[in-house]
């Protein structure tokens, strides 16, 4: 344990996750595993010698894959061995699978089995004998079907122990025949052509040469070698703990990478492989005994980042094994067979990408990207940019020319999608991935192959740049080619159109779109190559880009669309400040500090008609109807050097109020700007938008100036140090926008989620622009330290951990209730003291992680399997009333900006304690045409950051601070949900009787009833029950006119 404590905080967390990833390999789990396989070994020798096997066993197989001549006699298996990785203790947790090896005897096969499919036929029907004899037996729960590596050509058989013998979570037993030393090697040359009946006469090449088949004699070749490839892997991993610990740290990162772990890719095995090369002469020994865990980890990840292997395949040297020649090779040892026959171009390219990603963080990340490479999990939707999902059953275009060719209908369907995607996209994408998993564990697999076509396939494509993918023109070859151009017209059809270039007429399609739409581009023209060239229906073809739109959308209207007109209006604003000449010190520095001007905001504000210049004419008639709110938009200015400012704090933002007042009667005089004050803010109008001026007194800068290398924001005014903070933020993600254009709108998702399930009280808006990995990441013994510019040194990386575990400390062993929760550090707030301080809470940040989590789990389930449903897209915005304990209901029509609610809120659950009528006094809209006062009385009607929730929320807060916990959204949302506070409950009598009793459906339920515990026939209302209720009352005549129903779902629980 003393030796723990030196160790680097990277190998310490490896440590631990090797505790959790590695199978226990004691005795008794040793002795249960030995008991089934002798299980399983006793019950394939009692199937009886010589029994007659034919087609008619599993006839749709037979038919399906094109065998002939399958009939043989039942034989023993000549060996049933244990492989695979649990062989030489490499299992990575969860999967705990038990590879048998089980050796076909060769007296079933005849010389020339490996033509023609028959030896993958005669493979099947030995294990459905085997299947027949295994799923009788008392040791087994259940025996099914499972392709090996995806090929359905070469099912293996999964048995699961009844689990009364075994208790371990996801094992069970895969049965995997092998076929050592049944074919001549040099026969299955890559070269050669074994399948006869691949052509028809009237199909066969004018030349009288067949077409090689690589795939098939490959597939024959590795059931050939795969004993052979398990003993050279058993012999290099024997005895080498750490090579084992870090095979199973690349089994832990490849699983959390779903699309790189996939039957064209990597798999367990092909690490093991890639290994035991790096350990031998012939990988040049660039792994050695020397080296540590991580050591050998890395050196993997830069094999499989940088070699040609994945071109050129992947070729073993056994040891003592002599070099031969590439002329004189025999092909009698498996030196010569391509160990990565399976991985596609493609599945190289992203295999490189992503290991050459996990060296990038372990030299840049903290604690050596130990939670990037191992925690975090990047799954296909979360992989690429852009997904799009084909629904192909019952489609009998894939399987027309047969099931199985050189390689399988699925396989070739692959690729005839890639390539269509690849040519139809061209440099939009840095690759395409076309994955069609084929899943057999409930299917019949002896009726045939076509239940393989129930999973859809996947399309993922990652993009070269937002510049290239959004661009509306695809230039083509020129017309005077005219085989390019005849090819062009032939792919593109219809949309092939002429058009005079810089002087030449070339081919081309142009895919026009409005500017907010062009996300919409790659999906019009996938969809559109798909349908033309693939035997598909519209219906059939699911893209995953815009389902979420309506999200951000009002008067589906996307409203960032109006942003060039507030930046522009904020340029003039920021010019006429600096050229103001008749206030007392000149304004220095002009900065925006609102998510709007960063296109972060969900709900940027719209130009208001009302919120003019008075030299900008206005005809009052034609306006119409005008929102009655306008929202602003605060700016920081910073004024000239002076040492006349007082020192008292409170004097200082008088004196600010007075500059403010001055700067806005200047603004009204020389440019006829309208500017309205209050005690703490000033607020002018132009083009439509209202801007709140704030300043930044220069001493608080100063001061920071000179306490570098120390946290400036300890050491100035809470307000001077919240627009320091916000100005230092706002600069930041500014910059990370500029580099990340998808930023913005990705964060505006985040917001609107995080809005839409209450949480708005929970986590700040600034916060949200910085998080990532809300549902995963762990709070209680992590900081999230975001550093986007690079500008933390060691020293604060260090100086932040130690901030971060002085607030774990005070808490002792009790981490339920840490504060700050979520600790998040950047480099002007290092003890994170601003966004996160005071909320979340520890249960809010649970609570707020579980939603993650469902929403997470569901939108991964709607891109890869859901239909298409949108309502169920949108139940990722739609948050279930049911889960807190009162909810109150507002008027729609009373909320300030009701065009930004999503889904109006309906509650028939619970007792209904309140009902109240809308006011009149306020109305959302102002009617300017029907008005008969002028331009300027109707700006005096106008409500600047008028916030009624805010109000509300407020009152309730101030009224009950300790009974009930408020959740709501800030964004537009018309429903407020109440759980019962901790200390709240204390004014409940703990002897009480009463127990509020739910009803069983929730659907249409009863007023709930209250009922004695003890004295049963007795129907009563606690007093417990009147303080509920009257509080409940009492937050009804707090939100008077602007409540519309107060509902009690859930009593305070009684201690």
């Amino acid at each position: 344990m003393a030796s723990d404590t030196h160790m680097d905080p990277m190998d310490l967390k490896v440590k631990e996750l090797l505790k959790e990833a590695q199978l226990d390999y004691s005795p008794a789990t040793t002795k249960r595993i030995d008991d089934v396989v002798s299980s399983i070994k006793e019950a394939i020798n009692k199937i009886p010698e010589d029994l007659k096997v034919t087609a008619d066993v599993a006839p749709g197989f037979v038919r399906d894959i094109g065998a002939d001549k399958v009939d043989f006699k039942f034989k023993k298996p000549k060996s049933i061995e244990i492989g695979g990785s649990y062989s030489y203790r490499c299992v990575a947790k969860p999967d705990v699978n038990i590879d048998l090896f089980v050796r076909l005897p060769k007296e079933c096969f005849l010389e020339k089995d490996y033509l023609n499919y028959r030896y993958h036929a005669k493979r099947f029907l030995y294990l459905c004998i085997m299947k027949k004899y295994l799923k009788y037996s008392s040791f087994a729960q259940k025996v099914e079907w499972c392709t090996f590596q995806n090929e359905a050509r070469k099912p293996i058989l999964v048995v699961y122990p009844a689990m009364e013998l075994f208790d371990i979570p996801g094992f069970s037993i895969r049965i995997i025949p092998t076929a050592t030393s049944l074919f001549s090697v040099s026969k299955l040359k890559l070269e050669r052509h074994n399948l006869r009946g691949l052509y028809q006469v009237s199909e066969r090449p004018q030349d009288g040469v067949l077409q090689a088949t690589p795939m098939y004699n490959s597939s024959i070749l590795e059931d050939m070698f795969v004993e052979d490839h398990a003993e050279f892997i058993g012999k290099t991993f024997s005895g080498w703990k750490e090579l084992g610990e870090a095979l199973v740290l690349l089994k832990v990162w490849a699983r959390q990478r779903s699309s790189i772990y996939a039957h064209d890719c990597l798999s367990g095995y092909l690490i093991s492989v890639i290994m035991a090369h790096l350990a031998t002469k012939a990988g040049r020994n660039n792994i050695n005994n020397s080296m540590s865990v991580m050591e050998i980890f890395r050196v993997t990840l830069t094999f499989i980042a940088t070699s040609k292997s994945w071109a050129d395949g992947l070729f073993i040297k056994p040891r003592g094994k002599k070099v031969i020649s590439k002329e004189k090779r025999t092909y009698d040892s498996f030196a010569d067979f391509n160990m990565a026959f399976r991985v596609s171009k493609t599945a190289s390219l992203e295999l490189a990408d992503e290991a050459t990603l996990a060296l990038r963080c372990i030299d840049t990340c903290n604690d050596g990207g130990f939670d990037e490479i191992f925690m975090t999990k990047v799954d296909f939707p979360a992989k690429f940019d852009y997904c799009v999902r084909l629904n192909l059953r019952g489609n009998a275009e894939i399987y027309a020319s047969g099931f199985c060719l050189d390689d399988e209908c699925w396989r070739l369907y692959e690729q005839k999608v890639l390539s269509l995607v690849q040519r139809g996209l061209g440099d939009r994408v840095k690759f395409v991935r076309v994955m069609w998993r084929n899943c057999a564990s409930e299917c019949n697999i002896e009726e045939g192959l076509s239940m393989f076509d129930r999973e859809p396939v996947l399309i993922g494509v990652s993009i070269s740049s937002i510049k290239e993918a959004f661009k509306e023109l695809v230039v083509g070859p020129v017309a005077e080619n005219k085989d390019e151009a005849l090819e062009f017209q032939k792919f593109w059809g219809d949309k092939a159109e002429l058009r005079v270039l810089r002087d030449t007429i070339r081919e081309c399609t142009y895919w026009q779109c409005d500017p907010m739409e062009k996300h919409l581009i790659m999906k019009r023209i996938t969809e559109y190559v798909l349908l033309r060239h693939l035997a598909l229906s519209k219906e059939n073809i699911m893209h995953v880009v815009d389902q979420l739109d309506f999200s951000l959308l009002q008067a589906n209207k996307d409203p960032t669309s109006s942003v060039k007109s507030l930046l522009d209006a904020f340029d003039v604003l920021s010019k006429r400040l600096r050229v103001l000449n008749d206030i007392p010190l000149k304004i220095s520095s002009v900065q925006p500090l609102d998510s709007a001007f960063r296109c972060t905001s969900v709900c940027p504000p719209q130009s208001h008609p009302l919120a003019y210049e008075s030299s900008v004419g206005m005809r009052i008639k034609k306006l119409g109807p005008a929102p009655a709110c306008i929202q602003p938009l605060e700016v920081m200015i910073q004024l000239e050097g002076s040492g006349n400012w007082p020192m008292d704090d409170v004097a200082i933002e008088k004196t600010k109020s007075a500059f403010l007042l001055r700067i806005g009667e200047s603004l009204q005089k020389q440019w006829g700007m309208s500017f309205t004050a209050t005690e703490d803010d000033v607020d002018v109008f132009l083009s439509g938008y209202a801007f709140r001026l704030r300043i930044l007194h220069e001493r608080s800068l100063s001061l920071s100036k000179r306490q570098s290398g120390s946290d400036p924001v300890k050491r100035v005014s809470s307000t001077d140090k919240d627009l320091f903070i916000r100005g230092q933020h706002s600069s930041m993600i500014n910059g990370l926008r500029g580099s990340y254009p998808l930023y913005g709108p990705v964060t505006r998702l985040a917001k609107r989620w995080v809005a839409a399930h209450l949480f708005s009280s929970s986590l700040a808006e600034e916060a949200i622009e910085f998080l990532r990995l809300l549902s995963d990441y762990d709070w209680t013994y992590s900081a999230l330290i975001v550093d986007i510019n690079g500008d933390l040194t060691k020293d604060d990386e260090k100086g932040i951990n130690e901030n971060f575990l002085s607030s774990r400390k005070a808490y002792g062993e009790d981490a339920s209730n840490v504060n700050p929760a979520m600790f998040l550090a950047t480099s002007y707030d290092k003890a994170s003291e601003v966004w996160t301080r005071s909320s979340p809470s520890s249960s809010e940040l649970r609570r707020l992680a579980a939603y993650a989590r469902s929403s997470s789990n569901l939108l991964t389930k709607l891109i890869l399997h859901d239909q298409l449903d949108s309502f169920r897209w949108e139940c990722l915005f739609r948050t279930p009333l049911n889960n807190y304990d009162a909810v109150i209901l507002l008027h729609r029509d009373k909320l300030p900006y009701p065009q930004r609610l999503l889904f109006p809120s309906e509650l028939n659950q619970g007792r209904q304690v309140v009902r109240g009528n809308a006011s009149k006094t306020f109305s959302p809209f102002i009617s300017c045409g029907n008005t008969k006062g002028s331009l300027e009385e109707l700006k005096d009607r106008l409500l600047v950051d008028f916030e009624p929730l805010r109000c509300f929320i407020e009152e309730l807060e101030k009224e009950f601070p300790d009974m009930f916990k408020l959740w709501y959204d800030s964004l537009g949302g018309d429903a407020i949900g109440l759980t019962w506070g901790r200390n709240g409950l204390k004014v409940f009598n703990r002897s009480s009787y009463f127990l509020l009793l739910q009803t069983h459906d929730g659907l249409n339920p009863d007023p709930p009833v209250f009922l004695p515990c003890q004295k049963r026939g007795r129907v009563d209302i606690g007093e417990e029950e009147r303080e509920v209720l009257d509080a409940l009352k009492t937050v009804g005549e707090i939100g008077k006119g602007f409540v519309r129903s107060v509902h009690l779902l859930k009593a305070p629980r009684l201690e």
